[in-house]
């Protein structure tokens, strides 16, 4: 599996908790620095900050890929619009949360979230 991530650096341990809960190795973490300009439009800035990973089409479509997303909610939305174009599912994101009393602060994995299940399940919703 390949690890996507646009945002703080991944430890060995929180690398590890992701192979556990998804039973796949991580056999690469790509990490993409997100540093947007607030003054000019997000979408092209989004195109390219995907383009930046370095993933060719094929790989888009065919490798199993977990995004750790930027923590701006208008990137983040513009970002899973951009790869379900590319990829053509909503692909699995980490969420990661603060280690209660940690000083400095650190972050656990707290869980894989499946969003092309969470889209699925309301699709189903829609004709109730």
């Amino acid at each position: 599996m390949l690890i996507l991530n646009l945002s703080h650096p991944l430890t060995p341990d929180q690398i590890a908790r992701v192979e556990s809960l998804t039973g796949q190795k991580v056999e690469r973490v790509i990490e993409v620095p997100v540093h947007f300009d607030h003054n000019a439009p997000f979408g092209p800035q989004v195109v390219e900050l995907v383009d930046r990973a370095g993933l060719s089409p094929q790989e888009w479509q065919t490798t199993p890929i977990l995004v750790v997303p930027p923590a701006l909610n208008f990137i983040a939305v513009l970002l899973l619009a951009e790869l379900h174009g590319r990829m053509g599912y909503f692909p699995p994101c980490l969420r990661l949360r603060p280690v209660e009393g940690s000083l400095p602060p650190r972050y656990e994995v707290a869980e894989v979230l499946d969003l092309q299940g969470q889209r699925d399940a309301a699709r189903a919703r829609r004709t109730s």
